[in-house]
């Protein structure tokens, strides 16, 4: 499940991607732009890094940064689902995270002073956090136990 995060102004954002049921979170910049390609290409490159376990699908909501899907899907061969309009439940966890990441950088902060060392800080920080929805356990615990079952 993917998502962006905007800075004041509209003009930074935090793209965040969360693994349905580790709950597991990767964070990343987009200082300058949050247009189709950027989204887009910003989005491959992340997805190339990963398993391939982990890249089945990415689910959306309706947003105009996503406009480049079809690029996307042919590039990662991972379809793109979107949720109905106005339907945030659909992206539940990913919408819990972003209020996460949101202790960390509250609505009207200015998220260009956030480097893709401290956002890997705070990912990281996101991952070891113990989840009650997992019994306690963190999404990084999660993320290892899918993958060594995989």
């Amino acid at each position: 499940m993917g998502d962006l995060i905007i800075g004041r102004n509209g003009r930074s954002a935090i793209a965040t991607l969360v693994e349905r049921s580790s709950r597991y979170t990767i964070l990343f910049h987009l200082p300058e732009d949050r247009g189709a390609l950027i989204v887009s290409a910003a989005l491959v490159r992340v997805m190339h890094t990963l398993p391939a376990s982990l890249r089945r699908s990415l689910t959306w909501d309706q947003g105009s940064e996503m406009g480049k899907h079809r690029a996307f899907t042919l590039a990662t061969d991972m379809p793109v689902y979107f949720c109905d309009p106005a339907s945030p439940w659909q992206r539940g966890p990913n919408e819990n995270t972003n209020g996460l990441l949101r202790q960390y950088s509250p609505k009207g902060t200015d998220l260009t002073q956030h480097t893709p060392e401290t956002l890997e800080l705070v990912s990281q920080q996101l991952n070891t956090r113990p989840r009650k929805t997992l019994g306690w356990d963190t999404p990084a615990q999660r993320l290892a136990a899918l993958l060594t079952a995989a």
